[in-house]
């Protein structure tokens, strides 16, 4: 009975994982200005990251494997956010320098 819950929930953590992954893609294609497109995707795939991770860790099957999934999960955000920001900032100097 159990199993069949962490399942269900496993499998409901994915989907929406999974949507979010989605959202960002849309919003990567849809928004006007790099600024706006970086904030979508990197939002909705980190959220979306996020879900499937925790999917992941609530199947596990020891504790040092979860661990492991947190691990890239933290990774991951930190090496998004920071080439994130580094685009941005690009961006923004070439705005200032007026070769936009």
């Amino acid at each position: 009975m159990a199993s069949t819950v962490l399942q269900i929930l496993s499998g409901g953590l994915c989907v929406a994982g999974a949507f979010f992954f989605l959202a960002g893609t849309v919003g990567l294609l849809r928004f006007p200005d790099s600024l706006s497109r970086i904030h979508a995707l990197t939002k909705a795939d980190n959220l979306g990251l996020g879900l499937i991770a925790l999917a992941l860790v609530l199947t596990g099957d020891s504790l040092s494997e979860s661990l492991k999934i947190i691990l890239i999960w933290l990774l991951a955000l930190a090496a998004s956010s920071s080439i994130c920001f580094l685009i941005g900032q690009s961006i923004m100097r070439k705005k200032r320098e007026g070769r936009t």
